[in-house]
């Protein structure tokens, strides 16, 4: 099975093969998920799909599963 746009933005900012990631991937279970590389993921996730996070939504994104229901409730299809 391919990997969702979504998780493959993350595997490719965060340089993890998708096959390891899942919906509750977050900074707590994921050494490379830091500071840094969430500033790298704002900004694709905006490039990407074509929006822009508020800082609230930002802090909200503490897992995958959490940034695709924000991106969803934003109208994006991920």
């Amino acid at each position: 099975m391919s990997a969702d746009a979504l998780t493959a933005l993350f595997a490719e900012v965060l340089n993890v093969p998708a096959a390891e990631l899942s919906e509750d991937t977050s900074p707590d279970n994921t050494p490379a998920w830091d500071s840094l590389r969430v500033m790298e993921l704002v900004a694709a996730i905006e490039d990407t799909f074509d929006l822009q996070l508020s800082t609230a939504e930002m802090m909200q994104m503490r897992s995958i599963g959490l940034a695709r229901s924000i991106l969803r409730a934003k109208g994006a299809r991920v």
